[in-house]
């Protein structure tokens, strides 16, 4: 039987006043970026003080942009592994680093190449989308990519007659093709930090909070996609948070997200959408970067991220077809 929520939730007010001055770590940080001319990406599920020294904060979609626009020498990808490779597939000439290598993702994992591969084999005319959450070789197998942020809009763009495999989020394909209409098959692919949320969970602290509205991200399970007032990227978040008229907002995704809510937003409060047993929800992988690794890989320059060329090139293509789709 699943332990019951009997503690507060987390709640994130915003900040009022000028924040606390930098830490000598993050101003170091910022010294080592200006000396390796390197740009610093950071999600939003980082940690606070990682995303006060970033030069960009935001989603898949957005980083996946700035990686490709950059003319820095050095990229610094303060996310997950799947993410620097990104940034290394749309830079190969760049030193791409990555503070944590081991900082991977559930969801990545769900989907191995290989796997992949011989389902691609066996049903040759499919037209494979795959969510930005997956390896480099899967993104090579792959004939689009999307992000959650621009997750209908790719998947709008499929040629109809095309029959589509949707990997690896299934929860994320299944929200998409109830906004599309379009009949795909799913990856049974999951983030194991989203599915943790649940109706039940999220039902107790809004009875704790009645009137706050729920934002959930779309990796969430249907039954919570369901309850929610709005589903959408972390990206969309903000402005949803910005122009809802309540003041307290529950929001089901990683907890690294109210930080940036938490800045951008003044005014408002950021409950933390709970689990069965926590009254927060952190992505262990997200947070295995601190402020030193982050100083450590500058200082260093290193860990690196290296690919295969050939592979590279053929996770580029899908990748490039994603960045022009998303313009139109």
């Amino acid at each position: 039987m699943s332990a019951t929520l009997d503690f507060q939730p987390m709640t994130m007010p915003s900040l009022d006043g000028p924040e606390e001055p930098l830490s000598a770590i993050q101003e170091e940080i910022l010294a080592l970026k200006k000396e390796r001319n390197a740009v610093i990406l950071v999600h939003n599920y980082q940690v606070d003080a990682i995303q006060r020294v970033g030069d960009y904060v935001g989603d898949s979609l957005g980083l996946a942009y700035n990686a490709a626009e950059t003319d820095a020498d050095v990229i610094v990808f303060c996310g997950v592994h799947f993410m620097a490779e990104t940034a290394k597939i749309v830079n190969p000439s760049k030193t791409v680093l990555l503070p944590e290598m081991d900082a991977g993702c559930s969801l990545s994992d769900s989907c191995p190449a290989e796997k992949l591969a011989a389902y691609r084999e066996a049903n040759p005319d499919l037209y494979v989308v795959a969510y930005i959450n997956c390896s480099a070789a899967v993104k090579a197998l792959s004939d689009v990519i999307c992000t959650s942020g621009n997750a209908v809009k790719i998947v709008e763009q499929v040629p109809a007659d095309r029959e589509i495999l949707f990997v690896p989020d299934q929860n994320l394909g299944q929200w998409v093709a109830r906004q599309t209409g379009r009949q795909m098959r799913l990856w049974p692919g999951s983030c194991y930090a989203h599915v943790l949320f649940t109706a039940r969970a999220l039902e107790k602290v809004k009875a704790q909070y009645p009137g706050a509205p729920v934002v959930a991200h779309p990796e969430c399970v249907e039954a919570v996609r369901d309850m929610a007032d709005e589903v959408c990227s972390t990206e969309k978040m903000i402005g949803f948070c910005k122009t809802h008229p309540s003041r307290e907002i529950i929001v089901a995704t990683e907890t690294g997200m109210l930080n940036r809510l938490r800045r951008e937003i003044p005014g408002k409060v950021f409950i933390a959408g709970p689990t069965e047993t926590c009254a927060c929800n952190d992505c262990r992988y997200m947070k295995m970067n601190t402020v030193e690794k982050l100083r450590n890989c500058l200082r260093d320059m290193k860990p690196e991220i290296t690919m295969d060329e050939a592979i590279r090139q053929k996770a580029y293509a899908p990748i490039k077809r994603m960045l022009d789709w998303s313009r139109t």
